[in-house]
C-alpha cells in the first residue's frame, strides 16, 4: 500500500502564507482574521506557524517596496503579472531580501509554489527571482529609491515601505522632523508585542504577568506585555480576567477616568464602544467607583462583541447611532459625567498591527471619516453635563483626524468647552510634547499612535 507523502513543513508554511496573502489581495480579507484560519486548516504550530506568520505579515508590510523590486527585475508592472504568480513572487522576494532563508532555497520553493498555482508562469518566476538574487536589498534601494536629498518623502516611501501620502502625513504630525518620521516608519515595520489588559477588580497586572510569562507594562498599571504565543488560548482571556488591548488604548481610557469632574461622577458613556476593549476597562473602573457605564455601538454584530466583553459589569449596551444624543431617554443631552469618543478613523496609528492597511487606505477615505468624527464629538459635547469631561480619541496621528476634527467639532457645537491639559493624566509617559492634547507613538512609547484630547464642558 502506498503511503501519502506529506510535504516538508516549510513548504506547507509557505503555502499557508500564500493562501493568506492571496486572500488579502483577492478578497480584501484581513490578515489577522484569515491567517489563523489557514494555520488551523494546515495544522501548523510552533516554529512552522511562526514562519508562515513572518512571511505573511512581512510580505504585506513591505508590499510597495517588493513590488518596486519585482517590477525592475521583471521589466513590467506588477499589475500586468497574473495575480497568483504575483503573490507568490512577493513571498519569494520577501524571503530573498528580508529573511535569512538562503537565496537558492527561496527561489526553488517559490518556483515550486508558482508551478502549483499557475504552472505556465514557473519559468518567468524563476527568471525574475534569480534576477532579484543578483543584488542585496541596499543595492536595490540605491537603484530604485529617489535621492533622500532631493525627494525625502519619496525616498522614505520606498526604503521604509509606506505610501507617500502616509509618509507626508506622519511627517506633518511630527512637526516636519524627517529623522523622527523615519524612526516611526521603521517602528511600523517591526513586529509589535501583544499587550494584555488586566481587568480592574478581576486581575492584578503583576500576577497576570507571572501567570502568562510576560512582563508588566511600562505605563499603564493594567498592562502586561506578552512576548509570544496565542493570547486567545490564555485562561485569563477565556475566563474574562483580561483582554487583548494595546497599552496606548488603555492609557487614553484611564486618562478619561482620572481627570477630575465637578459634581457627580456616576454616569459614564462610551459613545463608540465596539468591539469593547475600552468599555471593558472603563466598566471595571466604574464598578469600583459605584458608577455605571452606557456603551453605545451602532453595528449589531459589534454591539454583541461589546456585550460579551462587559458581561458581569455595570454596563448597559445600546445598539444605536451615537450621534442621536437627545433623541431618547437612553441618550439624554447633558446627562453624563464622563464621555469617551473613540471615533472611527483611518487606523494609521496601528499600521504595525494591520499590515495590509497602509496599502488599502487612500486619502479619499478621510473626508467621510472626518465628517463622522466631528459629528460624534459634537454629540459627545451635547451628552456631557456642565463640569463633566469628554475624551476624544483616534488611532491615527493624521492632523485632519486629530487637531482639525477637535477644533471643527467644538466650533460647530456652539457649546462652551475648555481643553484640559491631558499630559498630567498619563503619568510617567515621556515625550508628550507641549500639550494640551497628547499624541502617543510606536517609536517613542511602544504603543499604537493614539491621539487624546480632553474637553471640559463649562456651560
Amino acid at each position: 500500500m502506498t503511503r501519502a507523502v506529506r510535504r516538508p513543513a516549510q513548504d506547507i508554511a509557505r503555502w499557508a502564507a500564500y493562501e493568506a496573502v492571496a486572500a488579502v489581495q483577492r478578497d480584501d480579507a484581513y490578515a489577522n482574521l484569515v491567517l489563523p484560519k489557514v494555520l488551523r486548516e494546515e495544522r501548523l504550530y510552533g516554529r512552522d506557524a511562526a514562519f508562515a506568520t513572518e512571511l505573511t505579515y512581512g510580505t504585506l508590510r513591505q508590499l510597495g517596496q517588493l513590488d518596486a523590486v519585482i517590477e525592475a527585475a521583471a521589466g513590467r508592472e506588477v499589475g500586468r503579472i497574473d495575480p497568483p504568480a504575483r503573490d507568490a513572487l512577493r513571498l519569494g522576494a520577501y524571503q530573498i531580501l528580508h529573511t535569512r532563508v538562503p537565496a537558492h532555497a527561496a527561489v526553488s520553493a517559490t518556483v515550486d509554489l508558482v508551478r502549483r498555482v499557475t504552472p505556465g508562469a514557473a519559468g518567468f518566476a524563476n527568471a525574475v527571482l534569480r534576477k532579484i538574487t543578483t543584488k542585496e536589498l541596499p543595492a536595490w534601494l540605491d537603484e530604485l529609491a529617489p535621492a533622500r536629498e532631493t525627494d525625502p518623502v519619496a525616498h522614505l516611501s520606498v526604503v521604509d515601505a509606506h505610501p507617500q501620502w502616509i509618509v507626508r502625513a506622519f511627517r506633518e504630525a511630527l512637526g516636519g522632523d524627517l529623522h523622527e518620521t523615519e524612526a516611526l516608519l521603521i517602528a511600523d515595520n517591526e513586529r509589535p508585542e501583544v499587550h494584555l489588559c488586566a481587568r480592574p477588580g478581576r486581575a492584578d497586572a503583576a500576577d497576570l504577568a507571572d501567570e502568562v510569562g510576560g512582563a508588566p507594562g511600562a505605563f499603564s498599571p493594567y498592562a502586561v506585555y506578552l512576548p509570544a504565543g496565542s493570547p486567545g488560548e490564555l485562561s485569563a482571556i477565556i475566563d474574562g480576567r483580561a483582554h487583548v488591548q494595546d497599552e496606548g488604548s488603555q492609557l487614553v481610557a484611564l486618562a478619561l477616568a482620572d481627570v477630575p469632574v465637578d459634581g457627580g461622577d456616576a454616569r459614564w458613556l462610551d459613545l463608540c464602544a465596539g468591539p469593547g476593549g475600552k468599555a471593558a476597562l472603563l466598566g471595571g473602573l466604574a464598578e469600583q467607583r459605584d458608577a455605571r457605564l452606557t456603551a453605545v455601538e451602532v453595528a449589531p454584530h459589534r454591539a454583541d462583541l461589546v456585550r460579551n466583553a462587559v458581561r458581569g459589569m455595570p454596563v448597559r449596551v445600546l445598539c444605536v447611532d451615537g450621534r442621536e444624543v437627545g433623541a431618547s431617554d437612553d441618550l439624554p443631552e447633558a446627562g453624563f459625567d464622563r464621555v469617551l469618543v473613540d471615533a472611527p478613523c483611518s487606523g494609521l496609528g496601528s499600521l504595525r498591527r494591520r499590515p495590509e492597511s497602509r496599502w488599502r487606505r487612500q486619502p479619499t477615505d478621510l473626508p467621510p471619516l472626518t465628517r463622522l468624527q466631528r459629528e460624534l464629538l459634537g454629540a459627545a459635547i451635547r451628552a456631557v453635563r456642565p463640569g463633566g469631561v469628554v475624551a476624544y480619541v483616534t488611532c491615527s496621528p493624521h492632523l485632519v483626524e486629530t487637531q482639525v476634527s477637535v477644533t471643527e467639532a467644538v466650533r460647530r457645537s456652539g457649546i462652551a468647552v475648555d481643553l484640559v491639559d491631558a499630559r498630567p493624566f498619563l503619568p510617567g509617559v515621556p515625550g508628550l510634547g507641549t500639550g494640551p492634547t497628547v499624541q502617543l507613538w510606536p517609536h517613542r512609547h511602544g504603543t499604537d499612535a493614539m491621539f487624546l484630547a480632553l474637553l471640559r464642558r463649562t456651560a
